[in-house]
């Protein structure tokens, strides 16, 4: 186990578990909440209080349903017949509920809440401060970033199977409504752009392609948009399936395409060309302090940009030693960059065809299927399929990604994709990373909706303990699998350090390209779209690492105290049956775990 904890095994600073969210002004309620969930002897039962917090929270929830900025579990209907409206009203309307909100949760006392409640006060409290803190800095006026756009997310739908001729009509609304929603958010981007808050300029390059797949389309029907057209289902009478199709063609040609075609003109002639220069998000308006919500949004913690930086050196540090040991376990002979040239060289190490890099990754998922029960009490009912990645997103997309019901696997230039790094993908994105992370955290019974939110701390830092659990489950078979799993652990570390060097230390985006090139075994083409993806996202990058050294941590707390007591599973189920929660929560819970003897979250079993 030393092995497998030592990259991450410093302890943090006190304050990352003691300074939830004070950058927001919500540290003194947020730290009240969470060290209660410790205190199991003194917890009160549910009362007035409770009554009280869940109408604060089950009102809201309803309104933000109203507003779509949720899905709702309880709609079966499988497709909205309109998009959002994100005009400045409706987005100064928000800001002004959720401030209300604020104020009504400073009049609960964390300490009179029962036991459950106390957990959903700091869950929910961090929430809605995240959700003010970006209609502050009025985030929806740079609606976009490398990674992922407005549009490219509105694209999703039309990779979805309807199943009732109503879906399919109030599909084809949505469709006749894109041109009102498009207007809606390329004012959104004026506004940003007329005062400085865009992306960096060098982060949008090549970013049209996902426009251009529909803008250049020979036919509305080679569209994504009309993907669930192609194959409808056999009870729709066959000349309502023509009606249909008809009726959609003819929404792509006059509302689809020629919003698309506006918006690729603006982004083509004004967006772009006028975007700010600079990389840090300290540059933008009031960027200090932007930059230090983001911090807080991302990792949960009133860390600093200098503190994280120099977590991420010292971490970097200890990995680089474990890197050295397991390149003499290869038999290789040279220094590290050395070594790093061979991998990325190397043809042996790359897959010919995408088939191949697909059934790797399926294989790889299997083997931990055979190591399931020994580490988890609980599984989750719901399966994941590996599918490639969009052809129309593949070039700027991650190396992977993974959700409840997928994996999916970046097949675009193969020679980018290496293999022996894959065995670590997997575990992250698939099992037991966020394909089985968040199906567990869906069907735990009588959480509020608004615990199924992500946060990207625990659900980042959980996929990336998954990925050192996997030097324990034997998953690594070979030095080379071994050192990818540590080059990502590295490739997290380095975040800490190229994020904050960006933002906050004035760093070019060569600089941060070369830090990632001389400490990871990343590609050349993953490590510029990942560094585009930090300069144009501030914060999210931190999640990952600082996640997984508190879940590491607790860990080895459980273990230190429990002795022989300690089971994995029963400490895996507890972390897990949380949800989602800010790093503060799950090391109060964990407390709360080695209060109670190390127990099993479920009921047994008859």
């Amino acid at each position: 186990m030393e092995k497998k904890t030592r990259a991450a095994g410093a302890r943090l600073p006190a304050c990352l578990f003691v300074c939830l969210l004070s950058a927001a002004g919500l540290a003194t309620p947020a730290t009240a909440a969470t060290a209660a969930v410790a205190r199991p002897a003194s917890r009160p039962a549910a009362g007035p209080d409770d009554a009280r917090f869940k109408a604060i929270y089950t009102q809201e929830w309803k309104w933000r349903l109203t507003q779509r900025l949720e899905d709702d579990e309880d709609d079966d209907s499988g497709v909205r017949p309109d998009l959002p409206h994100v005009d400045p009203a409706t987005q100064h309307a928000r800001l002004a509920y959720w401030q209300d909100v604020l104020k009504k949760l400073d009049g609960i006392t964390p300490a009179r809440l029962s036991a459950p409640e106390r957990i959903n006060y700091a869950v929910y409290r961090a929430q809605i401060a995240a959700l003010v803190a970006g209609q502050r800095f009025r985030e929806y006026e740079k609606p976009l970033n490398a990674d992922t756009a407005f549009w490219s997310n509105m694209a999703d739908d039309g990779r979805k199977h309807f199943t009732t001729e109503k879906e399919y009509r109030d599909y084809l609304k949505q469709l006749a409504d894109v041109p009102r929603y498009f207007a809606e958010e390329t004012a959104n981007m004026r506004a940003g752009l007329a005062r400085g808050f865009t992306p960096p300029r060098v982060t949008l390059v090549g970013r049209d392609s996902s426009l251009t797949s529909v803008t250049e389309a020979a036919t509305p029907q080679d569209t994504v948009f009309y993907t669930p057209f192609k194959v409808m289902p056999a009870t729709i009478p066959a000349a309502t399936q023509q009606v249909l199709r008809d009726a959609a063609a003819q929404a792509i040609a006059t509302s689809v395409q020629p919003a698309y075609r506006a918006l690729l003109a603006f982004m083509r002639t004004q967006y772009v060309p006028n975007a700010r220069e600079a990389l840090a998000a300290e540059s933008l308006p009031d960027g200090k302090a932007y930059y230090q919500s983001k911090i807080v949004e991302f990792t949960t913690t009133a860390l600093s940009a200098e503190q994280i930086h120099q977590i991420g050196l010292d971490e970097m540090a200890k990995i680089r030693a474990e890197m050295q040991a397991t390149i003499a376990q290869t038999g290789f002979q040279g220094e590290l960059p050395a070594f790093l040239h061979f991998l990325r060289t190397d043809p042996r190490f790359y897959a010919k065809t995408p088939e191949e890099l697909l059934m790797r990754a399926a294989w790889i998922a299997k083997k931990f299927d055979g190591k399931a029960g020994q580490y988890f009490g609980y599984l989750p009912r719901r399966r994941f399929a590996i599918t490639p990645v969009p052809a129309d997103q593949a070039p700027f997309y991650t190396s992977g990604r993974g959700g409840p019901g997928v994996y999916l696997v970046n097949t675009y230039d193969l020679p980018s994709r290496a293999l022996y790094s894959l065995p670590a993908l997997t575990l992250h994105e698939s099992a037991p990373g966020h394909a089985f992370q968040m199906p567990v955290a869906q069907e735990q019974k009588g959480l509020p909706p608004f615990r199924q939110a992500y946060i990207s701390a625990f659900g980042e830092g959980w996929a990336l303990y998954s990925e050192r659990l996997g030097t324990e489950m034997g998953i690594y078979e070979t030095p080379y699998e071994t050192f990818g799993m540590l080059s990502y652990q590295a490739w997290r570390a380095a975040r800490l350090v190229v994020d904050t060097g960006i933002h906050a230390k004035g760093w070019t985006r060569a600089q941060a390209q070369a830090y990632l090139h001389d400490n990871t075994a990343l590609s050349e083409h993953e490590i510029e779209t990942e560094v585009d993806r930090y300069i144009s996202w501030p914060g999210q990058a931190l999640s990952y690492y600082l996640g997984e050294m508190a879940i590491i941590n607790a860990r080895k707390k459980a273990e230190a105290a429990l002795g022989a007591r300690f089971d994995i599973r029963h400490f895996h189920d507890t972390v897990l049956q949380l949800g989602s929660v800010p790093l503060p929560v799950l090391e109060a819970r964990i407390d709360a775990f080695i209060a109670d003897g190390g127990k099993s979250p479920y009921p047994p079993q008859p």
